[in-house]
């Protein structure tokens, strides 16, 4: 790094002689350590980023907070490989998790009380660059260069667009009752690397450890599928009582229509014996409602019995409340918000692994592990001088 008018630049000028080369002992430390950045900056422009809108603005509050300079281009890069680091750490297990299963106190400080782990899984859209959009770019810089009326140095290959503007990330959690303990991580992977994500986190914090391990999902068929393919030892696994809801506010709608007190009444109703009477109650009630429609309620009317048949082995609700469970997945839904919000500022677009490791950076900071992992570099840092 080379410091100009009290800034520090990116660059370093290296002092080369003609008979005796370059062998200075501080080039070697800082080529083989630092990658010309030092962990500091790296973990400062990292920080900027969670909180930034793009690159360029990273760059603009790098520069004011430590006088570093540096473009959004630069920024870009090293960031997400910073986060690709984060993602390799993570998967080969060389991060510390500072925390196990056996951790997850459900009353803190109060001699012989019980374990609680809490699992949840979601997917979450986050905006794609599209094959289209890549080739648009690429016409655009063409025609530039064509109008300078020079030879310049050929494009780089691009990679390959997505299908669609938007794709599914996986989000994978694991959390105690007070959320004082947290494991996050994403994954631009489908359904069969978010269950080997699920069972590999599990494996990190020991799991079966727990005196008591609840799963709280969306009712997705992939979750589900995933929890029995990875054996994950879960003591039970349930309906996020909000899905549940959403489904129920779905239905009234279709039938009642929006502002009908009578489908407002309905559904306090029905969700109440599904919270307090179980599966059962609540299943017969329908099938009594479901008689008196016909036509397009009745089709309405019969989507939201399918849904509740399908899911009627997580609807547990009173025995989740009599043992003190919870019946929401908010912390997870929390996590989908927070992991992505970065991806979708206004006009973003993203290539899928630059936008996983966007997420693994802010998984780091969900997770606890954000000071963990820095302290780790400068061991590496150490080693390589």
């Amino acid at each position: 790094m080379l410091t100009v008018n009290g800034r520090v630049n990116l660059t370093r000028t290296r002092w080369h002689g003609a008979d005796v080369g370059s062998c200075t002992l501080i080039d070697r430390y800082l080529d083989q350590s630092e990658r010309t950045i030092s962990v500091g900056v790296r973990e400062l422009a990292c920080r900027l980023n969670g909180g930034g809108t793009n690159f360029d603005r990273t760059a603009e509050n790098l520069a004011h907070a430590a006088q570093v300079d540096a473009s959004g281009e630069t920024l870009r890069k090293l960031i997400e490989e910073e986060g690709r680091q984060v993602l390799q750490a993570l998967g080969k297990g060389t991060l510390p998790i500072t925390w196990t299963a056996a951790d997850c106190l459900i009353e803190p400080g109060k001699a012989g009380s019980p374990t609680r782990t809490y699992f949840g899984c979601d997917g979450v859209m986050a905006p794609m660059v599209t094959a289209e959009e890549k080739a648009k770019r690429r016409a655009k810089v063409k025609a530039k260069r064509q109008r300078r009326g020079r030879k310049c140095r050929p494009l780089r290959r691009s990679k390959p667009g997505a299908d669609q503007r938007y794709k599914e990330f996986k989000i994978v959690t694991y959390y105690d009752e007070l959320k004082r303990h947290r494991l996050v991580l994403g994954t631009k992977g489908n359904h069969v690397e978010a269950g080997r994500m699920m069972r590999r986190l599990a494996g990190r914090i020991d799991l079966s450890a727990a005196a008591e391990k609840v799963g709280n999902v969306d009712g997705a068929p992939w979750i589900r599928i995933q929890v029995a393919t990875q054996n994950l030892p879960l003591d039970s696994l349930g309906l996020d009582f909000y899905h549940l809801a959403e489904n129920v506010h779905k239905a009234r709608r279709a039938i009642y229509g929006e502002t009908d007190e009578t489908g407002k009444s309905w559904v306090a109703e029905v969700l109440h014996v599904f919270k307090h009477e179980g599966y059962g109650a609540a299943w017969d009630q329908l099938l009594k409602w479901r008689a008196q429609w016909r036509g397009a309620k009745r089709a309405a009317a019969d989507g939201l019995l399918n849904y509740v048949s399908e899911r009627r082995e997580m609807i547990l609700y009173p025995e989740f409340t009599k043992k003190g469970w919870q019946i929401g997945s908010g912390p997870t839904e929390a996590c989908c918000k927070t992991l992505t919000q970065r991806l979708k500022g206004s006009g973003m677009r993203w290539d899928a692994d630059n936008a996983e490791a966007i997420m693994a950076l802010e998984s780091l900071r969900e997770s606890g592990l954000w000071k963990t992992y820095w302290q780790t570099q400068l061991p590496k840092t150490l080693k390589a001088a």
